[in-house]
């Protein structure tokens, strides 16, 4: 039952990330719609992250299925924060560095990594030793973008 659940609550979201991201842009009447946009999932993203991290450095107990519900919510929202990444949110105040919007062929670059990291999550949390593994690839991988394109507020 809980499966079942967990199959039908990531078809869910799976189906409202494809109809909901890709007319992202669309959607946002106001620059600060797309920050907003984009931040937020950012949090849900860090969030499951945190579990993930926490799991992997034994601060939490590991839970093999909380830690393929966070997996999976990672998977699915590092590919939704780029649809609120527009050049009329460049001079608004957030954590994205002025230089980011004029290397967007590295920040593509370092997106697909990101994705590719991310998608290797869910089988990763089926056990702890793998689990710690994809964490910090992943995590290296957040890293990359954050080092180069995220400041501090």
């Amino acid at each position: 039952m809980i499966a079942r659940r967990t199959v039908l609550s990531l078809a869910a979201v799976s189906f409202s990330a494809l109809v909901f991201a890709s007319p992202a842009c669309a959607q946002f009447a106001k620059p600060e719609d797309a920050v907003r946009y984009r931040q937020s999932v950012f949090v849900v993203m860090g969030a499951h992250m945190g579990r993930l991290g926490a799991m992997a450095q034994g601060k939490i107990p590991f839970d093999a299925r909380a830690a393929r519900h966070s997996a999976q919510v990672v998977e699915t929202m590092a590919r939704l924060p780029w649809e609120g990444l527009t050049p009329a949110t460049e001079s608004l105040e957030s954590h994205a560095k002025p230089e980011l919007f004029r290397n967007m062929d590295d920040v593509e670059r370092l997106v697909e990594a990101l994705n590719v990291e991310t998608a290797k999550l869910p089988a990763a949390a089926g056990s702890l030793d793998t689990l710690r593994t994809q964490v910090g690839a992943t995590g290296k991988a957040c890293k990359a973008c954050h080092d180069k394109y995220r400041q501090k507020i």
